[in-house]
């Protein structure tokens, strides 16, 4: 790229391989100046749009952030996760694997995105919940706590998981549906409407 049309640049700061980034001009609410996060190379966050790393966040190995995505605090995105749109993913947060971060979707706190899931539209993934396998959250679902969702589940629309439930084998929670406390929803079961699964209830 030419040099005038570069945002960011590479510094010396080192932590380990990866590089802390500079950035070159003024973006977003970004100012010429400011210094990011750390990244292992430019392939990692784009040097087009609004796009950024910053606090001591990590992007690394072959992860890409792009479009106006933002990752900071102390998030990790690596492998070959990426985190696109106007997707954020912040706090502790972990992205990896193959997982993909889009829309305008949110991952905080201690949630971790990985193998090749995928979160994307309005859809926030926080506690300390874990997304994985193939399982898609959607909509504005809000999956939280130490709830996991995995092996191809589906949760969208407005449908909330919490607690320590479980979300998993083709299943699909949608609507408004709410499942938490030690619930587990699997084995193709569909979950949708003002349905509430809680305590040790078992839907297959």
């Amino acid at each position: 790229m030419n040099e005038k049309n570069m945002k960011y640049e590479l510094t010396t700061n080192k932590k380990g391989n990866l590089s802390q980034i500079r950035a070159l001009k003024n973006f977003s609410d970004v100012k010429k100046g400011d210094l990011g996060g750390f990244i292992e190379s430019e392939s990692n966050l784009s040097q087009e749009d609004d796009c950024w790393v910053s606090g001591n966040a990590v992007v690394s190995g072959n992860a890409k952030v792009t479009g106006n995505a933002k990752v900071f605090d102390d998030a990790v995105v690596y492998e070959y996760a990426q985190v696109l749109d106007d997707a954020a993913v912040f706090g502790d947060a972990q992205v990896y694997g193959y997982a993909q971060v889009t829309g305008y979707a949110q991952v905080y706190r201690y949630a971790v995105v990985f193998d090749n899931a995928q979160v994307y539209e309005e859809a926030w993934v926080s506690g300390k919940a874990k997304i994985c396998g193939e399982a898609e959250i959607g909509g504005e679902a809000l999956v939280s706590g130490n709830a996991k969702v995995f092996e191809k589940a589906k949760v969208f629309d407005n449908a909330v998981i919490s607690g320590f439930s479980k979300v998993y084998r083709y299943s699909q929670v949608y609507g408004y549906a709410q499942v938490y406390d030690n619930a587990r929803v699997y084995k193709n079961a569909r979950v949708f409407g003002d349905a509430v699964i809680n305590k040790n209830a078992v839907i297959c």
